[in-house]
């Protein structure tokens, strides 16, 4: 691992060719902020499971992130079964850093699971505000309405303990043939939850594999219900005779950032965003901890990806 001194000349590096802002590098600690800002920009910890919580908090703030989606999950950097003797440590890493702490990333699908709740539980207790949920598949032998049914009780359940704690669940429409990849059946779920405990974290993304021109008509219905957004692109890719969705960097995909940030403008959506990766990067875009490339071609894409992405929101007048 880099010692603290190799990783600050690396960032001067970035710095001297303009990939890092000034801020980034000079960025004074002071008090933590309290929740997270409207459009503030939050990497996805996935992406750096190769560091440890205090180098995370370290690089994060480095590259002028203003937060961490922190992954609070099997193999992630938070397990699940240490939550309530790991969470602590790294928020108060983040939060000397100057750094939000207010979003994490698990695998709670439901209020009865006794590690799920510890999870909430113990994030509740130190400030985390926003979560994303696991999915949830649709199994084969039973009728999509009765398993709508299953699940309006089931996150239902959830989004009361999500309030009791003080909590905003969110369940991401991710592309796929489980519940909420067609966004419709999430929001009609959502819609009859009617509970703030409980919403989604909307993945443009996602929504552009599955709902191709017809994305703005999905957003529409759910936008009530977000509560944060993942943001990456995407572009289809012929592989072998078979077409499949492959991520690149922001900007250089099919997806119409400029009508999607028009639309969360005019429908009034301001949350915070999760900054992903999911392109080739050496294994970093898998969360993986060993990795195939040099670590500062990983954090130049992620600096990158926030540059261009702090440019979208600038010309869409949303900062």
């Amino acid at each position: 691992m880099p010692t603290l001194l190799q990783r600050r000349e690396l960032l001067k590096g970035l710095l001297a060719t303009g990939l890092v802002g000034a801020s980034a590098e000079t960025k004074a600690v002071s008090e933590p902020a309290a929740d997270a800002a409207p459009f503030s920009v939050h990497i996805f910890s996935k992406h750096l499971h190769f560091l440890d919580y205090t180098e995370l908090a370290a690089v994060a703030s480095d590259l002028g992130f203003e937060g961490v989606d922190l992954t609070v999950r099997p193999d992630g950097h938070v397990e699940p079964a240490r939550v309530r003797d790991d969470l602590p440590n790294v928020v108060a890493a983040l939060k000397k850093k100057n750094l939000s702490a207010s979003m994490i990333t698990t695998a709670v699908t439901k209020a009865d699971d006794a590690v799920g709740r510890a999870v909430l539980e113990t994030a509740s207790k130190q400030g985390v505000r926003y979560y994303r949920t696991g999915w949830l598949a649709y199994p084969n032998h039973q009728p999509i309405p009765t398993i709508l049914k299953q699940y309006r009780q089931q996150l239902g359940d959830l989004a009361r303990l999500n309030q009791q704690l003080n909590l905003a669940g969110a369940y991401q429409n991710h592309a796929g043939t489980n519940f909420g990849s067609a966004t419709w059946d999430l929001a009609t779920v959502l819609q009859d939850i009617n509970n703030p405990g409980l919403g989604c974290q909307y993945d443009i993304r996602h929504a552009t594999v599955e709902g191709g021109t017809s994305w703005s008509t999905g957003l529409r219905m759910i936008h009530p219900h977000i509560k944060f957004i993942a943001i990456k692109d995407v572009i289809w890719e012929k592989n072998g005779g078979k077409w499949k969705a492959v991520s690149v960097p922001l900007g250089q995909g099919m997806v119409d950032f400029p009508a999607y940030f028009a639309l969360l403008k005019q429908l009034n959506v301001r949350v915070p965003i999760s900054l992903h990766l999911e392109y080739p990067l050496g294994g970093a875009d898998q969360g993986r901890r060993d990795l195939t490339i040099p670590r500062d071609k990983v954090y130049q894409a992620m600096q990158t990806d926030l540059q261009t992405l702090r440019g979208m929101l600038k010309k869409a007048g949303l900062v």
